[in-house]
């Protein structure tokens, strides 16, 4: 059966479901699955759990599930982006769960290596560590995280095959290919979409046995979310001699 959809809302269209757990690539606004979050969006499912590096930033990202409400609980590593973000925290119509992110890559890793938990040292002594159990290794104390599998996983990535090979680009690979292994169900969008054999082996990142899904990705423009430029300086003409 082939994994190729039309359209991001026909690949989501029969996985969508209020109060399911949703993990997303992306770091800021690279890598993100832009076209696969709007269409999220556009279904109207509620109380979702989002399982990301960050929510994007207001009106851009998965900033736009914010905005229209249908996120009830986080869990991230960095959410400083978003003031609409902080408002629904601090008013309490939002849980989040921070995590440090290393160990959130790592709850997704071994979500998708079906490990069920691991111990670190990261947190312990802190409040990510409350109401966790901590085991001593060695002399030093290390807390046990849970791993992370989600209902669906939304990746971006630069190049795929029909059979749903991954290869990203650049920094924009970030959190996709831990994202794409720890979903029940995984779909990918991808900007270039070539036929089975196309593609190095070497290159490929995410293998296709982890992805159920494809898209073409759109050509919109990709954000960035802080642009910081300074004015074009124009070479001095240079000098005409006496």
């Amino acid at each position: 059966m082939s994994k190729l959809r039309s359209t991001a809302v026909e690949a989501l269209r029969d996985v969508l479901r209020d109060g399911m757990t949703l993990a997303v690539g992306g770091f800021g606004l690279s890598g993100i699955p832009a076209d696969l979050i709007l269409a999220v969006r556009d279904s109207g499912v509620r109380d979702l759990t989002v399982v990301s590096n960050n929510m994007g930033v207001d009106g851009k990202g998965l900033g736009v599930l914010i905005e229209a409400g249908q996120v009830r609980k986080v869990i991230a590593s960095y959410v400083g982006e978003n003031k609409l973000f902080a408002e629904q925290y601090l008013a309490g119509l939002l849980e989040v769960e921070f995590t440090p992110q290393g160990t959130l890559a790592e709850r997704l890793r071994a979500g998708g290596a079906g490990i069920p938990a691991f111990y670190t040292k990261t947190g312990v002594g802190t409040l990510v560590a409350e109401g966790k159990p901590l085991t001593e290794f060695d002399g030093e104390m290390y807390v046990q995280e849970r791993a992370i599998r989600a209902d669906v996983a939304l990746v971006h990535a630069h190049t795929a095959d029909t059979d749903g090979n991954l290869i990203y680009r650049y920094t924009a690979r970030n959190f996709n290919p831990v994202v794409a292994t720890a979903g029940a169900v995984t779909i990918a969008e991808a900007e270039v979409i070539v036929k089975p054999g196309a593609l190095d082996p070497n290159h490929i990142v995410t293998p296709g046995v982890y992805v159920q899904r494809l898209v073409q990705a759109s050509g919109r423009v990709k954000d960035i979310e802080q642009r910081t430029v300074r004015p074009r300086v124009e070479p001095a003409s240079a000098a005409v001699p006496a």
